[in-house]
């Protein structure tokens, strides 16, 4: 079954580290970490979240770098990965749809994502509290006059590359284009990081270890995606 835009990305070479184990916290430490996680988020000033391809992988997404992650599977000379189910049918996590009402209840103000996948729009976040750093697969713009087009099916390239289809402003009418980058900029993972040298604080949840979580308050991994 298609992997929508992971097929068409251009191969890479160096990708970091994959197919680390997978660590899962004892119930009783889970619980106390969400407790901890519960209770800085109520006291927070201006909670932002950065999320990556992990928070997808419960709707039937691969990841990338996970035990049977796309690089992984690449790097071991085998076939990609299966997805359950078509791209453009998978819907949003519980933990989309935590974000959905942490943004409505006032605490959330800002998702950042790398995923293209479009859920986090299909769940409801606002778009102008949304920043897709490496597009949507779902959605093309016109380059001329900057209307947006999310669509109910995957754009066919990625790249940043001209579409089949044009602006529907009788006044523009210019090609469309898809959003979705092919690898054209320098990865977004330092982010995290300003927030620290800012005097913030930054949680990590992932259910491997990363190279950040030496830098956060509680460690790595919170093992609660």
């Amino acid at each position: 079954m298609s992997l929508g835009y992971a097929e068409k990305l251009s191969y890479i070479e160096d990708v970091g580290k994959v197919g680390m184990s997978e660590i899962f916290d004892p119930p009783h430490v889970l619980q106390e970490k969400i407790e901890r996680l519960a209770l800085m988020i109520q006291k927070s000033k201006h909670l932002v979240v950065f999320t990556g391809a992990g928070i997808s992988t419960s709707c039937g997404i691969p990841d990338f770098r996970g035990p049977k992650g796309i690089w992984t599977l690449q790097r071991e000379g085998k076939a990609l990965p299966e997805a359950s189910l078509p791209f453009h049918r998978a819907m949003p996590s519980m933990t989309h749809m935590a974000l959905v009402e942490l943004e409505k209840a006032g605490f959330l103000k800002f998702v950042i994502s790398q995923n293209i996948d479009g859920l986090h729009l299909r769940s409801g976040i606002p778009r102008e509290k949304l920043a897709e750093l490496h597009g949507n697969s779902f959605m093309e713009i016109c380059p001329s006059c900057g209307v947006e087009y999310l669509r109910d099916f995957e754009v066919e390239t990625i790249g940043m590359k001209e579409t089949s289809r044009r602006c529907s402003n009788v006044k523009c009418g210019a090609k469309l284009k898809d959003t979705v980058l092919d690898w054209e900029i320098t990865p977004a993972c330092n982010l995290p990081l300003k927030s620290l040298r800012g005097g913030g604080k930054i949680v990590i949840v992932n259910l491997q270890k990363t190279p950040k979580g030496q830098e956060s308050k509680f460690g790595d991994p919170w093992a609660c995606r």
